[in-house]
């Protein structure tokens, strides 16, 4: 029986390397479709988590979970030789970038090495982690074809990008459409297989280079459109012209708009990151993506817009920062989630702290957080937490938040989220 037959009949053992929030969600959704799945991850928090029948994801309920571990269904651990007792692998591994701005490749590296270590004839390993356009062909392929094994014949290699929204109730792993690219056609029927046993709607493609700039131009997309918008922004503040309504009026048009929304900065694994990975493969052929370069740049710079923001709110109050006691409302990258990845709060509150200014925060998803050498805990907004602040500053906007309750009580507000839709003369918006 070859692989495809043995994936359709369901009788495969599949390993998913990186519980985070692509790979757990992966995981459940198959091993709910009726697969075994062991998860690998170096965490062993997360491991003992999983094996102890708990969800650290929000978008995995614990019941969800339990009722999978319980069945032996999903198992965790720590332990790469699992992979010698399983069919298929997928790599959900994190691709961060190095400070000068270069991809950093190297959880898929150090996944592929353990994969080489035991990988065995009939085997698929499909890439997930958002990189640059030639990574599998040209990182993967060599390294796996190195024991000896002929890829398209003794195993199967492909990409498909990851296409998680964290928080996201109505598109989840299962609905979210999934596209895939194998380095032989033989590689691509195999990894469509496997998606179709979870998921709703999956797309061929030609190659695993094609897979691979898909998810770059889908974050680059809206990078450049962020990127346009927070322009935008700054420039109807020198005008005196509300850039929201300007937004909301253009919207009305059926056709050749789509609403973006200019914000505190870019936050979230992916549109940070992914549009400078296509931009620095593209330096490699003496190509450079100014498009891409110019709005990582502005979309970059509006952390420090904001601090220059309370800056003058605070100097109509007569007041500094330096000093001055400023509230930050959510740190989260986005709203109604515990997700804090890349999130532009921090750089904000760091400025707010190099300028002097007591910094405090509340974000009902965000219990505490440490980022380097900052460390703080959610303090609780209460009156007389909001009217001791000289300065409320809504970064993210989280539907807990009681913007009329926050309003009564503050005497200064800088609304980087057009969280609050009333005018008043409390409030400085973005």
């Amino acid at each position: 029986m070859n692989l495809v037959e043995k994936i359709k009949q369901k009788k495969v053992r599949c390993a998913i390397i990186g519980l985070g929030y692509v790979g757990l969600p992966l995981a459940v959704e198959l091993a709910e479709a009726g697969v075994e799945v062991v998860g690998i991850d170096l965490d062993k928090s997360k491991v003992d988590s999983i094996n102890n029948k708990k969800s650290y994801i929000q978008d995995v309920p614990t019941a969800r979970l339990k009722e999978l571990v319980s069945k032996g269904m999903l198992v965790a651990t720590t332990a790469y030789s699992a992979l010698m007792n399983v069919d298929t692998i997928n790599i959900c591994v994190p691709t961060p970038l190095r400070k000068t701005k270069e991809p950093d490749i190297s959880y898929i590296v150090k996944s592929a090495e353990q994969i080489t270590r035991y990988l065995k004839k009939g085997q698929l390993v499909i890439l997930e982690s958002t990189t640059y356009p030639g990574t599998t062909d040209e990182v993967l392929l060599p390294m796996f074809e190195a024991k000896g094994l002929k890829v398209g014949k003794d195993f199967f290699l492909a990409f498909s990008p990851e296409r998680v929204d964290p928080g996201n109730p109505k598109y989840t792993t299962k609905n979210i459409p999934k596209v895939v690219g194998g380095v032989t056609p033989a590689c691509t029927e195999a990894a469509k297989a496997l998606y179709e046993l979870a998921i709703d709607n999956v797309h061929s493609l030609s190659s695993t280079r094609v897979a691979e700039t898909v998810k770059l131009l889908e974050n680059t997309f809206r990078s450049v459109n962020i990127g346009l918008v927070n322009e935008l922004a700054q420039m109807c503040d020198k005008m005196g012209i509300d850039v929201w309504e300007v937004i909301d009026a253009a919207k009305t048009k059926p056709f050749g708009f789509m609403a973006f929304y200019p914000g505190p900065g870019l936050g979230g694994h992916c549109i940070p990151i992914d549009p400078l990975y296509l931009s620095w493969k593209a330096r490699l052929y003496g190509f450079e993506a100014r498009f891409i370069e110019l709005a990582s740049q502005i979309n970059g710079e509006m952390p420090e817009h904001v601090v220059r923001m309370v800056g003058d709110a605070l100097n109509t109050k007569g007041k500094s920062i330096n000093g001055a006691k400023i509230l930050i409302l959510g740190v989260a990258y986005k709203k109604n989630v515990s997700d804090c990845r890349e999130s532009p709060a921090f750089e904000i509150i760091h400025e707010l702290n190099q300028k002097g200014a007591k910094v405090i925060y509340n974000d009902p998803y965000v219990e505490s957080f440490k980022e380097n050498s900052l460390k703080l805990k959610s303090v609780k907004l209460t009156p007389e937490v909001l009217r001791k602040s000289d300065c409320v500053v809504i970064v993210t906007d989280h539907d807990k938040h009681d913007y009329d309750f926050i309003v009564k009580n503050a005497s200064l507000i800088v609304d980087t989220r057009n969280a609050i839709k009333a005018k008043n003369s409390k409030v400085v918006k973005l």
